[in-house]
């Protein structure tokens, strides 16, 4: 073949920096953003933050330009590219020389501190709030514990092994046998078994109560021999947990009061006393931090409408840094103007895609709360169905755009916080032609069985009956499968004493 030149016509998609960076903005979470916002302030010298009086200035002023949107009226407060201005006044700069019989308090103004609460006794804050502190774990509860006991070094050997050996929820997770056989290698001469179950009685004493049992029948034990002795029920109740436990669970209640020689009203007692036991003691002591979901938005009804507005707190105000953004010249091509120039660019790119998220997630939040509005007035049983391309059609979007949008991001509303995800569901055909959310669904069986007789629970195919009879045709195996979806167990194991 002979090489010849061609002229075709194309069309193809290009994605720009510009573009690449506010889609990864976009479907970043609030912590997220919040670090993304930290590492762009540290490395363009052209963005900086507005704090104290300034922001709330330049939020106000945002709120009072902000144009209704929506049916709610609501407003959002943008982050805008801020022109070049004067510095500030010279009334907190530092005076050159303080009188010599002068406070520091005299000059300016301090926040109250106090050697109990301070600052945060000032703002009426508890001191120890929300301080991010790591917990204590299970074995540094009972190690400390231990410490605090005097014994032989050979039993603190062991006792220390029986507690490296008990899991999180407060198990033994290992046997006698082969404690006995890692420490009889470190030993000279072979431990005696009944040695070291001694020191598994003694560890077993410590707080919390339950610890170091090997089964869930000793866990129980343990707590109910700490009661006093005088608890109505208890020997009842120790029997019970010691050989009929198995009966319990299967609440074959008939079955128990046979064993026991109680009547019915005695063993909803000896059961109540059980069930304010902890079978999972370990859980109590826990070295996690509890983790704070921050709002990206907020939902509340004024004057009979519903209203969306953006957290204002979910990341700081940016504007351009006016004294540098000066030191640019158009004309000037020496490197450290071409480097201020880039920066000046990525600056401005960078607020602009902070401001195209923030339109978007308020359009995005917006629609959702008018196609569930149904929700915020009535409940889950009201929830509406809803798929992403409901949203991405009313809104003229694409369906990954909105995808992006509702993930990991959340909304408070009147009735709790929930992900944008979780107004999002798939829906079940109803008798006259409509359709029904999976939610709603949900929110029916849950308060179907919280309605059921105590003695009697319905079963899957009873509630599927009543879906029906309400217009939903859900079949049995659907029921079942929402109902192990919301941890509720089956029929059988519902059953309750009266």
């Amino acid at each position: 073949m002979k090489p010849s030149v061609q002229l075709r016509l194309g069309q193809n998609l290009t994605m720009t920096p510009q573009l690449q960076q506010a889609i990864r903005l976009l479907q970043l979470s609030t912590l997220e953003l919040q670090v993304q916002i930290q590492e762009a302030l540290e490395t363009n010298p052209m963005l900086e933050a507005l704090e104290g009086e300034e922001a709330q200035v330049e939020a106000g002023e945002d709120a009072t330009d902000a144009a209704p949107n929506g049916e709610g009226g609501h407003e959002h407060s943008s982050i805008e590219d801020a022109a070049p201005a004067e510095e500030r006044s010279g009334a907190d700069d530092i005076p050159e020389e303080l009188p010599v019989d002068s406070n520091w308090e005299d000059i300016y103004d301090v926040t109250p501190f106090s050697g109990s609460g301070g600052a945060a006794e000032a703002d009426g804050r508890d001191l120890f709030e929300n301080q991010s502190s790591g917990g204590e774990s299970l074995r540094e509860h009972l190690m400390w514990q231990l410490n605090l006991i005097p014994m032989s070094a050979e039993d603190r050997a062991i006792a220390m092994s029986l507690v490296d050996a008990i899991n999180e929820d407060g198990y033994l997770s290992e046997s006698l046998e082969s404690i006995q056989a890692s420490l009889s290698d470190d030993m000279d001469g072979e431990l005696p078994l009944e040695e070291i179950e001694a020191v598994l009685h003694l560890v077993q004493q410590l707080d919390p109560a339950g610890s170091g049992a090997r089964d869930l029948s000793e866990c129980l034990l343990i707590q109910l021999h700490q009661l006093p002795a005088d608890t109505p029920w208890l020997d009842e109740a120790k029997r019970l947990v010691r050989d009929h436990l198995e009966s319990l669970g299967s609440h074959d209640y008939r079955q128990l009061m046979r064993a026991l020689r109680v009547s019915e009203s005695e063993l909803q007692e000896i059961v109540a006393l059980i069930q304010g036991l902890n079978p999972r003691p370990g859980g109590l002591i826990s070295n996690e931090s509890p983790e704070y979901v921050i709002p990206d938005v907020f939902v509340r009804k004024h004057e009979g409408r519903w209203q969306v507005e953006l957290n204002p707190d979910i990341a700081p105000r940016l504007r351009i840094n006016p004294l540098y953004a000066s030191f640019v010249r158009r004309a000037d091509t020496s490197q450290d103007n071409v480097y201020m120039r880039n920066h000046l660019q990525e600056a401005r790119w960078f607020i602009k895609s902070l401001q195209s998220r923030n339109e978007t997630l308020l359009r995005v939040a917006t629609a959702i709360v008018e196609q569930q509005r149904g929700f915020l007035e009535h409940g889950e049983e009201a929830m509406k169905p809803l798929v992403l391309r409901d949203i991405a059609e009313q809104l003229d979007m694409h369906e990954s755009t909105i995808s992006r949008v509702t993930t990991q991001k959340y909304m408070h509303t009147p009735r709790g916080i929930f992900e944008f995800k979780y107004f999002f569901s798939s829906h079940v055909g109803t008798a006259d032609g409509g359709e029904c959310s999976a939610t709603a669904i949900r929110a029916m069986i849950r308060k179907l069985i919280s309605e059921e007789p105590a003695g009697k629970p319905m079963s899957d195919s009873k509630i599927a009956a009543i879906l029906v009879d309400r217009g939903i045709h859900v079949a049995r195996r659907t029921v079942a499968k929402y109902r192990e979806a919301m941890a509720i167990p089956p029929s059988n194991e519902r059953k309750r004493l009266i």
